[in-house]
């Protein structure tokens, strides 16, 4: 056998190879049982990121190919069930909607909707500092704490304990689309009990307040007694005041008191006259000296 009847017999049998393992692997594909795709269910989702309080219009929704197998529980799957109703809670974009966050359309849009029975929604002006550096945002939870003035002693404590942040910004802010990073924001909006409420107003009125920034998932409402700047030198009593001057006593009125009459003294007896002895010419006489 010369060298190209080699060649061509090696060719016959990589082919015949080749082809018998094809044959094979096309049999057990075809052995295999038809894969089903899963079903889908049309849901409506955020056409963009949503606030608080927005009422939704067919800009803001759009439908979506939902797999039916891990729907959301209560999603919205027809757009006219959401139209012209106000949200109850911020979405994000492509987020699907639910019942639970959207409120009737009876009680229309807005934040007030959004405000539980039995609880109130007020609005602090905050700057970069009192509002944690712009981290507060909607969703958050803070502490109150004010900082008050008493004669020549300060005193800081907390005013409401584990409150959640409604809206960060200003109506016109809240519009637009969510913000990130460090910015400021001008105005935050609380939502507190009324008496929670009645303690802010009075800290805002008489004094000033920080909000502190907590774990979402710290619940636990604090109670403290406060801390007052004579406690920050190693003492739990403010200093004393220094005692003011005594006033100048005034003199009693006094009756004057009559004097004595005067002692009559008696003049002094008259001293013995002094007599002297003179001898003359033999003759002794005795003579008064005045």
């Amino acid at each position: 056998m010369n060298r190209r009847t080699r060649h061509v017999v090696v060719l016959i049998i990589a082919v015949a190879t080749a082809a018998v393992a094809s044959f094979g692997v096309y049999r057990a594909m075809g052995q295999l049982p038809a894969r089903q795709a899963d079903p889908t269910q049309t849901v409506v989702v955020a056409a963009r990121p949503l606030a608080i309080g927005s009422q939704l219009t067919e800009k803001d929704l759009k439908l979506v190919a939902w797999p039916s197998g891990s729907l959301v529980p209560g999603a919205v799957t027809d757009m006219k069930d959401a139209l012209n109703r106000g949200l109850l809670s911020a979405v994000m974009q492509n987020e699907p909607l639910t019942a639970g966050k959207l409120a009737s359309l009876e009680s229309g849009a807005g934040l007030p909707p959004a405000i539980p029975p039995g609880m109130r929604a007020m609005s602090v002006r905050v700057n970069d500092v009192i509002g944690v550096a712009g981290f507060i945002v909607p969703g958050s939870r803070v502490d109150v704490v004010v900082t008050m003035r008493r004669g020549q002693d300060s005193m800081t404590r907390t005013a409401a304990s584990n409150v959640q942040v409604l809206a960060a910004g200003t109506r016109k802010e809240q519009g637009e689309a969510p913000r990130t990073g460090t910015q400021g924001e001008t105005v935050v909006t609380l939502m507190v009990s009324p008496g929670d409420a009645e303690r802010i107003a009075l800290a805002q009125s008489e004094g000033s307040i920080m909000l502190v920034l907590r774990n979402p998932l710290d619940n636990e409402t604090v109670a403290t007694s406060g801390v007052k700047t004579a406690g920050l030198l190693g003492s739990d009593e403010p200093r004393a005041a220094a005692p003011a001057p005594a006033a100048p006593r005034r003199a009693a009125a006094r009756k004057p008191t009559p004097e004595p009459a005067p002692e009559v003294v008696a003049p002094p007896a008259p001293a013995p006259p002094r007599t002297v002895e003179a001898i003359r010419a033999a003759k002794r006489t005795e003579e008064v000296i005045k």
